[in-house]
């Protein structure tokens, strides 16, 4: 929101300052810098637009409207004009300003594109994965966890701190294996942000575009007998126009010098803030999001809404009665799940859904790097690279309801120590599927807003 509105600020007062000092003129030709702003609007919202191509063609059709201005006594036909065009990277006609708007603008639109994306991209796995199901053996383990300790008669003892790490270690297996594709990339928009602050920050280069732009015609107004010799030497003598437009000279097209607003004239976005501020908060928050997935168990467990808290080890719910938790605490990852004493978890089956946000990141993490090196980036698939089907959620965020029925052909295995647990498993399941979901989703919620 804050980009676009910096797009349609600087085409506001780019319109304004020309109306005022070129009047008419600029009217009559205003099609030629509309038309450079609605193009690198529709590149920003994932248009298919070459940035460098599209100046070069404004450039051209700049010096094409403004060889006919500087020479009214001659008639140019299109051909002509098409002559003319060629001769914009020759003649310079226009100083060094098209090169050095060219390096800024397609870095700085370049980076912001993708930096927004990589926000998208981020936010939508995070969305995506917190509409995971649980498995089977995690809704036992949370039940047993939540409910069995009313069953033994003790309705007021919270689970042991550690014992919940290991139910939502067990849970949270493929999530946790988000953690390395998501490190990498928030490590890559941290170095596209890097590029949002520094020379091609996009808002330092789209607020004096309007200055650089009349920099550049009347450098071209100033050389204005040079580049048409070089280009009647070119193209050719051209036809003399008739005598009522031959009349007018250059004086009465451009009888006014640009004058630039003051400052506290130029417009503000809505949101009242500078880029370099929300870049700011934004990294700062990227930072604090490194290895959340690995984090979260620890996270969700802290609440003391859901466990006693690592202060209280004796009296707490450890499983069987009130006492200490005595099994270790599992590492992080789908694969250090085989021992796990609370969940039943098949390493052997990665739960698909999961991989395909890890394949997204990755995506997304590689256009990061392209854009930090000033390489243009195509998000043309990006549509296809976060979503599809799989064990998980297997749906898009536009036909997933808020919440869904696990399907699954495979028997949970049984053991006599569970043979209680699972005796009363059917009617809290709904309820325990929906309470994993939602603590997720409010942990997610709350890292990335």
């Amino acid at each position: 929101e804050f980009f676009r509105e910096l797009l349609e600020n600087a085409e506001r007062s780019l319109n304004e300052m020309f109306v005022r000092t070129y009047g008419m003129l600029y009217m009559q030709n205003s099609e030629v810098f509309q038309d450079l702003f609605t193009e690198l609007k529709r590149y920003y919202t994932g248009g298919n637009v070459n940035l460098e191509e599209m100046l070069n063609d404004f450039w051209a059709r700049l010096l094409e409207r403004m060889f006919q201005l500087i020479n009214p006594q001659y008639h140019f036909s299109e051909d002509y004009l098409e002559c003319v065009s060629k001769y914009t990277d020759q003649l310079k006609p226009f100083g060094d300003v098209p090169r050095k708007l060219k390096v800024q603008v397609t870095r700085a639109f370049i980076a912001a594109r993708t930096f927004v994306q990589g926000l998208t991209v981020g936010r939508e796995v995070a969305n995506r994965v917190s509409k995971v199901s649980p498995t089977p053996g995690c809704i036992r383990a949370l039940m047993k966890m939540l409910y069995c300790p009313y069953c033994r008669g003790l309705p007021t003892v919270k689970p042991c701190n550690n014992y919940c790490l290991n139910v939502m270690k067990g849970c949270l297996a493929n999530q946790a294996d988000l953690d390395t594709e998501w490190n990498l990339f928030i490590d890559a928009m941290l170095l596209v942000a890097e590029r949002l602050e520094g020379p091609f920050n996009i808002e330092s280069v789209m607020d004096p575009i309007d200055v650089k732009i009349s920099e550049a015609i009347m450098n071209m107004q100033e050389n204005s007998m040079q580049v048409s010799a070089k280009v009647f030497q070119g193209c050719g003598q051209p036809k003399p126009a008739p005598a009522l437009r031959s009349s007018r000279s250059v004086a009465e097209n451009f009888n006014t010098r640009f004058r630039p607003y003051n400052p506290e004239e130029r417009p503000t976005t809505a949101a009242g803030t500078s880029l370099d501020r929300l870049v700011t908060d934004i990294k700062e928050k990227l930072k604090l999001s490194k290895k959340f997935w690995s984090a979260l168990p620890y996270t969700m467990c802290k609440d003391e809404r859901v466990t006693a808290g690592p202060s209280v080890e004796e009296d707490c719910w450890n499983g069987h009665t009130k006492a200490r938790y005595l099994p270790e605490i599992m590492n992080d990852g789908l694969t250090n799940q085989i021992n796990n004493p609370e969940v039943d978890v098949d390493i052997t089956r990665p739960d698909t859904f999961i991989r395909q946000q890890i394949m997204a990141l990755r995506v997304m993490t590689n256009k990061l790097k392209n854009a930090y090196n000033g390489n243009d980036v195509n998000f043309q698939d990006t549509s296809d690279e976060t979503s599809g089907s799989g064990s998980g959620s297997g749906c898009t965020d536009d036909i997933c309801p808020t919440e869904f029925d696990f399907v699954t052909t495979e028997a949970p295995p049984v053991d006599s120590d569970r043979r209680e647990v699972e005796a009363s498993a059917t009617q809290p399941r709904c309820s325990l599927q929906t309470l994993l979901i939602i603590l997720l989703s409010l942990v997610l919620q709350r890292w990335w807003r």
